[in-house]
């Protein structure tokens, strides 16, 4: 029985040299768990997103992290759109705003769809 030849890897095609340059994480949702789709070929992430469109339901802080005494980014008011990648133990993370600026809202901040 012939041997067969071993198939080439992406690393035969494709070498990591220098330093990376990530986008910017204040502006460009990613996390090393979950990364929106849209940054696929840009960061490595465990987990990809399609960002689900949501609204503002009540006034809230957009903050840095999913804590209330998190440092605030700016307010959120009704009516303004938030992208949603994740939202676990009361916490949606995502972007808000023509800036796409990332942070944390408290989910029930969040108008009902």
């Amino acid at each position: 029985m012939a041997r067969r030849q071993p198939t080439p890897t992406s690393a035969d095609e494709f070498a990591l040299s220098g330093p990376s340059n990530p986008p910017d994480p204040d502006f460009n949702a990613y996390r090393k768990d979950l990364a929106d789709v849209a940054l696929a070929s840009r960061v490595i992430a465990s987990h990809y997103a399609e960002p689900l469109p949501c609204t503002i339901g009540t006034s809230t802080d957009l903050r840095t992290a999913p804590r209330a005494d998190a440092d605030e980014i700016r307010e959120l008011q009704p009516g303004e759109r938030f992208a949603m990648l994740d939202d676990s133990l009361g916490w949606a993370w995502g972007y808000a705003g023509e800036e796409r600026r990332v942070g944390y809202i408290p989910s029930d901040a969040l108008a009902a769809q």
